[in-house]
């Protein structure tokens, strides 16, 4: 709808937006706010798309499955469901034959005869037969610890509030946990450790749990006491609503991202706690940047990468 015949061309030609008359198959597709020119590709997931002739022509190659958690209890199923749950328990978060679990430690088990456990930024892997050979290793990129296994499950951590479960595309409909089963349908995320739909994700959640006489919390709406730190929180998250993430707003819907970074915002400790604010905007840009628009965010001023308090 960008390229539209007028009187400034000859007939069979159209305005190229910039003053200049092209054919029609030369007009250029639409991504993200941005143009490109017919045979100029860009990658969304883990499919390519080329332009031609103002449509996308994307491959259909099936994409690795990605679970999120951040902030406070926010999470982001493999099949794209999103949801709060909190707990002061550890529980399942992706299980096959294996499992992770998430919030109060991290413990990830590669194969029944070692684990690996992350407890507060330290690496310590326990190994019931020392003659096994490892199917994992463990790696330290960018702040991010990475567990890679041979199965196709990986793990990100980032040290702080944020951890990522990708599996690969052969783990669809295998999976089970906070994280869903991964099976394309988001309707049945909710699925209990007894095969049953949960409405409650209080429920859901709670049933996931590794030890079945931890104690139940129910949610509470961290601003509500709050005036202050809410409307401070809602000014600093604005910048997820703001035109510097314009271009992904039409793919990803900032709201749920908004409301997250707002409430995360009411739960920190101290108003210049950099750490609640970014780690809900630093979500909303990755799953943008999933979504084939990318976007440099951070600033001297505005969640440098290792920050210590919001100016």
């Amino acid at each position: 709808t960008e390229c539209v015949s007028g009187c400034m061309c000859p007939d069979g030609l159209v305005l190229d937006g910039s003053g200049g008359c092209i054919p029609k198959d030369q007009c250029p597709c639409v991504h993200g706010g941005h143009f490109y020119k017919p045979g100029e590709t860009i990658k969304v997931d883990c499919n390519t798309c080329t332009c031609n002739k103002r449509q996308w022509n994307c491959t259909d190659n099936p994409c690795k499955g990605t679970c999120t958690v951040y902030g406070n209890g926010h999470y982001m199923s493999f099949d794209g469901e999103k949801f709060d749950f909190l707990g002061d328990c550890d529980y399942i978060l992706a299980q096959v034959s294996i499992y992770f679990q998430f919030p109060v430690h991290m413990l990830f088990t590669p194969h029944s005869n070692s684990e690996i456990r992350l407890l507060e930024g330290r690496i310590q892997e326990i190994a019931t037969d020392p003659g096994a050979e490892k199917n994992y290793k463990v790696d330290l990129r960018g702040g991010y610890i990475v567990i890679e296994t041979n199965q196709g499950m990986n793990f990100m951590w980032d040290q702080k509030t944020t951890v990522v479960v990708h599996v690969a595309p052969s783990f669809q409909g295998k999976v089970c946990g906070l994280c869903g089963d991964f099976d394309g349908r988001s309707r049945n995320d909710f699925t209990t450790r007894g095969q049953s739909m949960e409405m409650s994700i209080q429920e859901f959640g709670n049933s996931w749990k590794i030890t079945s006489t931890c104690s139940n919390i129910n949610m509470t709406d961290l601003c509500a006491d709050q005036p202050f730190k809410s409307a401070l929180g809602q000014k600093h998250c604005s910048i997820i609503k703001s035109n510097i993430f314009e271009a992904c707003h039409s793919k990803v819907n900032p709201i749920p991202y908004y409301e997250s970074c707002v409430s995360d915002f009411c739960g920190c400790d101290s108003v210049g706690d950099c750490e609640c604010f970014c780690t809900s905007v630093a979500a909303y840009s990755r799953s943008c940047s999933r979504a084939g628009v990318c976007i440099n965010w951070r600033t001297p001023a505005i969640c440098r990468e290792y920050c210590r308090g919001m100016h």
